[in-house]
């Protein structure tokens, strides 16, 4: 028999996908270059041309089996050590290669840092506005997700709620900054304070608490910042990263979980993933981006489009009278609509062929999300029909 649960699932399609196809229709009638699709957050930068040599040369002087065959269960060594000894210098760690589980994607790494830290029943906490994904990839573990209220003024932590919903059978909160939706980058004094409070409750609770750290937008940063690093402030932290956005390589499917080194049975974190890949079937992403990725670690796609593009819409936005907190990183914009039907006010928006996500599934009702990651020249073009927009219907 079809399991119910996963058949159930199917009358549940994300939102962001189901604009994405209307998009995909529309521009087969009108081309697509006359839709403002900012639906789908998908890297619109080259990769560095870097990669590129570095693939090149790995197909003509590396043997088939060594690019294209099984790598051990636990990623290749080499490679691990690499990312370790980036992660140290960037972020003045102290890592080593035994810390580092190579995944497909953050989405990867999540699955098992999850699966890590919690068994059934146990509570994982996380912050509106929250990626909508979060729910089956807490939920299909057999924990249950929880989420505290959003702090709307600036999308900090909203401390107040996340006390009062912390309890004993809280094993880990899942945070995510840079944030998809709101781009807020959690600041250090945020950081600080969740530390302080967590370090409080595993003491209160006598068990762990883990910080899972969802940070596949670490890279995308504006105003010349830099993102705190979460493991620097908590030693119970997982981070689980992505190159799907610092790269460009979000078909690729390469990312890691980094378990703190002084975090708890830290020296076992890795071999425990292992042992949950043979449960779930991951069972490592491909070789040959394992090596090509372990080559150009500290290089990043030129994202200077995403600012650019982000300035022209909040600019854009604030003139025409939407509040909208000021993205400090990410290519995503998390504006207030301008009605309390967020769902109606991005219906209305269709009609002028502007695509954007209402905020119903990112947990915070009336606001709606943007994906810039598109060509700063479209951007430009959808300005007028923005204006049109708001002009005509409020």
């Amino acid at each position: 028999m079809i399991n119910e649960q996963y058949k159930k699932m199917l009358e549940g399609k994300s939102v962001i996908r189901q604009l994405s196809e209307f998009a995909t229709g529309r521009g087969k009638e009108i081309g697509y270059e006359n839709v403002f699709d900012y639906s789908l957050g998908n890297p619109s930068v080259p990769v560095p041309e870097k990669f590129t040599e570095v693939m090149m040369d790995l197909l003509k002087n590396k043997s088939s089996m060594e690019l294209h065959g099984y790598s051990p269960s636990l990623g290749i060594a080499s490679v691990k050590e690499k990312i370790a000894e980036s992660l140290n210098k960037r972020f003045d760690m102290d890592y080593t290669g035994n810390h580092i589980f190579p995944t497909t994607g953050a989405a990867g790494a999540l699955a098992h840092a999850v699966r890590c830290v919690t068994k059934p029943g146990d509570e994982v906490l996380t912050f509106a506005p929250y990626f909508p994904e979060y729910i089956p990839y807490i939920n299909l573990t057999g924990a249950v997700l929880k989420v505290v209220p959003a702090n709307t003024e600036n999308f900090q932590i909203n401390f107040e709620k996340l006390e009062e919903m912390l309890s004993e059978k809280t094993t880990a909160l899942l945070i995510n900054t840079p944030n998809n939706p709101s781009g807020a980058v959690y600041s250090a004094q945020t950081l600080t304070a969740l530390a302080e409070l967590l370090n409080r409750k595993q003491k209160e609770y006598g068990h762990d608490i883990f910080i899972i750290s969802d940070e596949p937008y670490r890279e995308i940063i504006f105003d010349g910042m830099k993102a705190p690093y979460v493991s620097k402030f908590y030693d119970n932290t997982l981070s689980c990263y992505s190159y799907s956005k610092s790269l460009s390589l979000p078909g690729e499917r390469i990312g890691y979980v980094a378990a703190n080194p002084r975090c708890t049975d830290a020296e076992l974190i890795s071999a425990i993933c292992g042992q949950i890949s043979r449960g779930t079937g991951h069972n490592c992403p491909p070789s040959i981006i394992q090596l090509a990725v372990a080559e150009v670690l500290d290089q990043t796609s030129d994202m200077s489009v995403y600012e650019t593009n982000m300035n022209l819409l909040y600019n854009e936005l604030i003139s025409l009278g939407f509040e909208c907190v000021r993205p400090g990183g990410t290519f995503y914009i998390f504006p207030k609509a301008l009605e309390d039907d967020a769902v109606a006010f991005c219906q209305k928006a269709l009609k002028y062929d502007l695509v954007l996500v209402p905020s119903d599934s990112f947990g915070v009702p009336g606001y709606f999300r943007m994906a810039y990651c598109i060509d700063t020249e479209k951007v430009e073009r959808s300005l007028p029909a923005l204006r049109r927009f708001v002009k005509e219907n409020y």
